[in-house]
């Protein structure tokens, strides 16, 4: 458990606090790309990490993301015209371009530098993955993206979405590394085979193609024991299940700082799962959604298949709220409850965010008892409040400077009882902690 104070530490992401400051000294997904879909189209409010913003396309094609209020009179700027290379204040015509400078400032004599002094708080951007991405740190040093594997392929190798979460972004980030709940709260019950596949389909675990004997022995074995490895971008989280007979089940996942991580499903030749969780603020959070698949396009069924909700994918609204939230009780079903599911909600990311936001807006783990399947969560809390304190001391976070590093995998594998978790990371991805960027040229 954790004292008040840390529990506040570990999950106040605002402007001036601890981790609210590591936060922003990487990038952070802002918006989809299709959220701002044409040039000179309207601004969208947005809220990321506590702040009020506004994001546009601009007549040349870059976003700006910027404070909101025209430093005039403090108009907001949502209600101004997006119009050739800028947004202009509908009060009185103030226009500013996406980095922030004042381009016309109508309201003073022509030969006037006046509107050389006025600067609109705007934040660096970059599009890539079909996401807009925002850095709100220092200037001083700005940080390469994240060279996230799905970012490297054709946008035909992969899918992204988003979708809203009623909790603070920490609970659910730790609800994704607990990879033991998957033998309860993902589970069927149905005992007929064909009952039992559907169901599962239906539930968003697996699909036709996804071996019975996995699924089983996630069933059969709720008490994975777990290896964690730390690497320039975040940590390895291993977790070893028994199989049938001898060999052990690993399913391999891995946390990149501060709020990426994947899951730990893939086996060779199926689909890779991700997730960013990105705080709106300290009580409810944006989680970013994508898959990919190194070897091939994505094909039209596959990506129906995420938009109706699968996996990490929620089924959402035109707005990305998902259609079972807290607001409708995730609608649940007693009775699919009592033979069929678990939990009787429909969806993997939607039984997820049940539990998750049942813990209420901001987790109280000063009431919590860890057992020994916490090991993962354990680290990651290590992992990230270190870097915090480390940077209150003037320590820039390492994971900040090493964008490369983020090219790795996540996946399950079956192997030998007396193989670690290096060696089967070895044999199954060619590199100890799951590094495959020197395939897409980032170095050894």
């Amino acid at each position: 458990m954790l004292s008040k104070a840390d529990n506040e530490f570990l999950t106040q992401s605002g402007p001036g606090t601890p981790m609210g400051d590591l936060l922003r000294r990487f990038w952070m997904p802002a918006l989809l790309s299709e959220e701002l879909p044409v040039r000179d189209g309207p601004p969208k409010k947005i809220k990321i990490l506590g702040e009020d913003l506004l994001a546009f396309r601009s007549t040349d094609g870059r976003v700006g993301i910027v404070e909101p209020h025209c430093p005039h009179r403090g108009a907001n700027l949502y209600y101004g015209r997006n119009e050739e290379c800028g947004i202009r204040c509908a009060f009185h015509g103030w226009k500013f371009d996406v980095d922030g400078n004042c381009v016309d400032l109508p309201t003073s004599p022509p030969e006037s530098t006046y509107k050389d002094t006025i600067k609109l708080l705007a934040y660096p951007t970059r599009e890539w993955g079909d996401m807009i991405w925002v850095y709100m740190g220092p200037r001083e040093k700005i940080p390469e993206l994240p060279q996230l594997e799905m970012g490297l392929l054709p946008a035909s190798s992969r899918y992204v979405t988003k979708k809203w979460q009623d909790c603070n972004w920490v609970q659910s980030v730790e609800g994704a590394l607990d990879t033991a709940h998957f033998s309860f709260l993902h589970a069927v019950l149905a005992k007929d085979d064909v009952a039992a596949r559907a169901a599962l389909a239906k539930a968003a675990i697996a699909d036709q193609a996804t071996p019975d004997d996995r699924i089983r022995w996630i069933h059969n074995d709720p008490r994975p024991k777990f290896t964690i490895l730390g690497h320039d971008a975040g940590l390895l989280i291993g977790a070893a299940r028994k199989t049938d007979g001898a060999d052990l089940y690993w399913r391999i996942s891995q946390f990149l700082m501060p709020n990426h991580a994947y899951t730990p499903t893939a086996f060779p030749g199926e689909i890779y799962y991700g997730q960013c969780w990105v705080p709106a603020d300290d009580g409810s959070c944006w989680i970013y959604t994508y898959c990919w698949h190194p070897d091939r396009p994505l094909s039209n069924a596959e990506r129906a298949k995420f938009d109706g909700g699968f996996n990490v994918h929620a089924e959402v609204d035109d707005d990305y709220m998902p259609l079972r939230n807290l607001r409708n009780d995730y609608l649940i079903d007693r009775k699919v409850q009592k033979h069929t599911t678990f939990t009787g909600i429909e969806g993997v990311s939607e039984q997820d965010a049940a539990i998750q936001d049942s813990m209420g807006p901001i987790q109280d783990r000063t009431r919590e008892h860890l057992g020994p399947t916490d090991v993962g969560v354990v680290e990651f809390r290590k992992l990230l409040m270190g870097g915090a304190r480390s940077l209150q001391a003037g320590i820039e976070p390492k994971a900040a400077a090493s964008a490369n590093r983020y090219a790795v995998r996540a996946g399950g594998a079956v192997a030998a009882p007396a193989k670690n978790l290096e060696t089967v990371m070895a044999e199954r991805f060619g590199h100890a902690r799951g590094y495959i960027g020197q395939q897409y040229g980032l170095g050894d």
